[in-house]
């Protein structure tokens, strides 16, 4: 074989190997290609088996980065929600049957905001047999008077089993406003529903708690948001402890708030004795027919 046969050889050879070389590596890369989208697929059904798992089981990454509360409920047996239209809807009848017992319903915001899901709530909850209580956000900068007007008129004709509640937060408030004028119009909120013969209960943090309830507020229904195991917050008189803003309860789609009160079964049943006689009938007004100057309240049977 000549020199230049042999070197047309050697080229040959040299091109048939790259050409071998460049379909092995368009093989391996299509084999590395097809394991990664084996194992992201892998990966997703992971993650989303383990996000099933956390809300069939009431866990979320909230309760894992927090640490979630366990209630003793051998000592505090009663527990409960609260919920707004942020909830969506709400099948009751699985909520009772997940073991909880009561519910606080938004009813109002400010002067004249109205939950647009308090009616079916209230009607949903109350057909489930669970207790039922309605709250109200409060504006700080917003008169006491017409506050409480708008509350009792979207609660209306609906009897409640638990007492008024008054959401008193700084969260989504106005900040600039000044402790003093929040003091007054929150008194004079709380001053008028009890003339009207309703039960009152203030929700609050412990920074709340110390500038509105504490020096000020006697004998007052307190609910106390505090993400703590019950007993580790003895030294606050209270009722009822929020203690989660993360919990997984049947019936509710997502997080839901997680209430407990503070005592046992038989001090439960003896707080809801004393909130009655509740609402008398001329608790119902219609706030169109107030009279801003004097007070007075003109009473609508019809509500």
């Amino acid at each position: 074989m000549s020199k230049k046969t042999q070197q047309l050889a050697q080229q040959a050879t040299k091109l048939k190997q790259a050409k071998l070389n460049k379909q092995a590596k368009a093989t391996r890369k299509r084999k590395m290609l097809k394991t990664f989208l084996a194992g992201l697929a892998l990966l997703l059904i992971v993650m989303g088996a383990a996000m099933w798992w956390g809300y069939k089981n009431r866990t979320s990454i909230f309760h894992w980065m927090r640490g979630e509360i366990v209630v003793n409920r051998d000592k505090y047996p009663i527990v409960g929600i609260d919920v707004s239209v942020h909830n969506g809807d709400i099948d009751f009848n699985k909520v009772k049957a997940d073991g909880y017992s009561f519910v606080f319903i938004k009813a109002s915001e400010g002067v004249d905001h109205h939950d647009s899901k308090f009616d079916a709530n209230y009607q949903n909850a109350r057909q489930a047999g669970l207790k039922v209580g309605a709250y109200h956000f409060f504006r700080k900068n917003t008169d006491g008077l017409n506050q409480a007007k708008n509350f009792l008129e979207t609660i209306g004709w609906r009897k409640l089993d638990l007492p008024l509640v008054i959401d008193v937060e700084d969260w989504s408030n106005d900040k600039n406003v000044k402790d003093d004028r929040t003091q007054r119009n929150l008194d004079t909120m709380i001053d008028n529903l009890r003339s009207r013969g309703h039960k009152v209960m203030i929700y609050t943090n412990g920074d709340g708690y110390k500038k509105y309830i504490k020096d000020g507020q006697v004998n007052i229904n307190l609910w106390l948001c505090a993400f703590k195991s019950p007993d580790k917050i003895k030294h606050i008189p209270h009722q009822m402890q929020q203690y989660s803003h993360w919990g997984r309860v049947k019936g509710i789609w997502g997080d839901v708030d997680l209430n407990v009160f503070n005592g046992s079964q038989e001090q439960w049943d003896k707080w809801l004795k004393d909130l009655e006689p509740y609402q008398p009938e001329d608790s119902y007004i219609d706030s169109t027919l107030i009279d801003n100057d004097n007070e007075t309240y003109i009473i609508d049977d019809e509500i």
